[in-house]
This record gives C-alpha cells, structure tokens and sequence, in this order.
C-alpha cells in the first residue's frame, strides 16, 4: 500500500513539515515519487517512520534514530518495548503467537481457552491478551507479521470476549448507562469489547456501538436517549489539532453526560481543556471507578 505525507502524518502525528525536514537532515526515510513528482510511501517506509518516532519520544536524540539501519532499530524497539511478566505468562503469549502465525486455529483456541480456564477472563486480558496485542503490534513494525496474521488473532480474541458477553447472565440494572464507541477513523475495539464486559459484570447499562462512529450518530442518541457516561478509546496516532478538534466536538455533544478518556497516552496527554473528561490511565482506575458507585449502592 502507498500513503502521502498527509497519510504519515495522520498515522504518525508528526507534522508533514517536520517529516520533510526528517528526510532532508538526516535521509530518515527514502520516499518514491509518483509522475506528478508527489512523494509517496509503502508499508516499510511507514513502519520505519512509526519505530522512530518512538524511539525519539523514548528520549533517543533524531539524528542518532535516523543514522541506524532497520535492524538495529529493531534491536532498540525491542528493549524499549519489553515488558516484565511471568516467565509462564510470557511462555504463553510466545506460544500464541507461534500458532496464529501458522493459522493453527484449533491450537490457539486450545490454549487462550485453558489461560481463561485458569485465570478468568479478566487476568487472561491483563496477562495475557494485552502483552500479545501489544507484542503483535510492534511486530507488524517490525515486518515480522503480515496484517493477516493480525486479523487472524485479533478476530479469535474478540470472538471469546463476545462469548463471555454472551454467557453472562440476565440481570436488572442497577448502574448508570454508559455509551461505548470509537471515533470514525478508529477500528481496534478490543479494549472498547473488554470495557463493555466488566461493565456488565458490574451491572451497568451498555449501549455498546463499536467502531467507526461518526460524530452525528453520537449527536442523535444524545437527542433521545438519557446516558450518564460516554466511553471512547483513541488510539491511533493523530496530530494535535485533528485530536483537539475532535474532542471539542465531542464535548459540546455530550455536555450532560460524564465523559470517559482511555488510549494512547502521547495524543491524550497534549490534549487542553480537558479537566471535565476522566483519563482512565490503566485498567485498575477503570475498575475502580465501574465497582464502587455499583458497591455504593448495594450498601444502601
């Protein structure tokens, strides 16, 4: 796939300006250019922008990220990304991802099944779920997997999310309703599918609408339904003035209700005026905050 400049910035949140003067300095990335003499990048040119932007906010000087081949970057990306987990819960995830890579369907359903078996589906999420997509995303930048095999894995994961859902059983609300949904440029709804489970497990009214949401549709339930809480995630990256505009909007629209921020941490937190919206920083604050109004009013 070929993407513009504007495709880059929008997917890495760094400027088109900054980009060029990327190149120029330091060659970061070698652009193809089409007969209009327009500069267009492939999947690899975009990778290697992706790990260098990471590398750099990570505290990495630019000149230095630029100056490295792809595998070295590879190398670093792997330091900077390890996270410390169990010596079996990382056997886990390596064994995973070795059957969603031969698309060893019975075998990955196998083991997922047994980790949920063991630790419910919850710590399955913590321990295991999360480290693999976050293990799976930076080896698609890495060139290691084809987006198929994402697709592959990510699909298994949600179908037994929706699986779990579905086996919870009936009961009366007794929690506020909260509203879950992704903006329209946004499509990874996994973590968007794990929220609406604990919520339901805590007893809350979902109003559950996935991914792809434009503003307007939000505008409309908004005009006749009563919702005490919204929910959204943003993860991909974006540039501030395309996140800002975003959340201005958003605001406006869903002003009587409480708003609820999760995602990545780089686009939220250059974020302004948002003392009304609630960061949910790790899973345990979005625990906390669905357990105790439910707790509050069992009590009394």
């Amino acid at each position: 796939m070929n993407y513009s400049i504007s495709d880059l910035e929008q997917l890495s949140g760094i400027h088109s300006h900054t980009i060029r003067i990327w190149e120029q300095r330091y060659n970061a990335l070698s652009p193809m250019r089409s007969q209009g003499n327009t500069r267009l990048y492939d999947d690899k040119q975009l990778r290697r922008l992706l790990n260098i932007v990471s590398l750099n906010k990570s505290g990495l000087k630019i000149s230095k990220i630029c100056s490295l081949s792809d595998e070295a970057i590879d190398k670093l990306l792997d330091q900077q990304f390890s996270y410390p987990t169990h010596d079996e819960q990382a056997d886990y995830v390596s064994q995973l991802i070795r059957h969603g890579l031969a698309f060893d369907e019975h075998s990955f359903n196998h083991l997922i099944d047994q980790s949920i078996d063991q630790l419910g589906l919850s710590d399955c999420y913590r321990k295991i779920m999360y480290p693999l997509l976050v293990r799976l995303g930076l080896m698609w930048r890495k060139d290691d997997i084809c987006p198929a095999h994402e697709h592959f894995l990510s699909n298994i994961i949600r179908q037994k999310i929706f699986t779990h859902i579905n086996n919870l059983p009936l009961t009366r609300h007794t929690g506020e309703s909260w509203l879950l949904f992704l903006p329209e440029d946004e499509d990874h709804d996994i973590g968007l599918l794990f929220a609406s489970y604990m919520l339901r497990m805590h007893h809350h009214q979902v109003i559950f609408l996935g991914s792809k949401v434009p503003l307007d549709s939000i505008k409309r339930i908004f005009s006749t339904l009563n919702v005490g809480h919204v929910l959204l995630f943003m993860i991909k990256s974006r540039s501030e003035s395309a996140a800002q505009k975003y959340i201005d909007e958003l605001s406006e629209i869903c002003s009587s209700a409480e708003i609820h921020l999760a995602g990545n941490s780089e686009v939220i937190g250059k974020l302004n005026n948002i003392d009304h919206i609630n960061w949910f920083k790790t899973l345990d604050e979005f625990e906390k905050t669905i357990q105790y109004p439910f707790l509050h009013e069992r009590n009394f």
